[in-house]
Parts: structure tokens; sequence; C-alpha cells
């Protein structure tokens, strides 16, 4: 019988690296600012809204009050 060489064998563990927890990491950080900016946004407009709408209620009280005076006057 012949005798057989011993054989070496190496194994690699090749290893995902840090681009790919970063890349992760960058994904995540600018879904949460577009969610910010998108919440915000709508805060705002919901802000604006409210500001017209409590304009246009103190105009219809001034026009009331107004009313009410010339009535008095008559």
């Amino acid at each position: 019988m012949a005798t057989e060489e011993p054989r070496t064998v190496i194994v690699e563990r090749s290893r995902g690296g840090g681009m790919t927890l970063i890349a992760i990491l960058l994904l995540g950080i600018i879904v949460a600012i577009a969610a910010f900016v998108l919440i915000d946004k709508d805060g705002r407009k919901d802000d604006a809204i409210t500001t017209a709408a409590q304009q246009v209620g103190d105009a219809a009280q001034q026009a009331g009050d107004a009313a009410q005076e010339a009535a008095k006057k008559e």
C-alpha cells in the first residue's frame, strides 16, 4: 500500500466587514430623518390651517360686534 501524504485543509471565513454595518446604519439614519421631515411638514400644515381658521373666526366675531354696534345706533 502506498502511503498517503497528509492533507492540509485551510478554512477561510469571510466577514462582511464593517461596510455592511455602516451601510445599514446610514440607511436607518436616512429613513429616520425622512420620517421626521414628513411628520414635521404635516405638523406645520396643521398649524397653518389652525391659524387660518382662528383668523376667520376672529374676523367673524369682529363683523358680528360691528353689526351689533350698528344696530344699537339706529
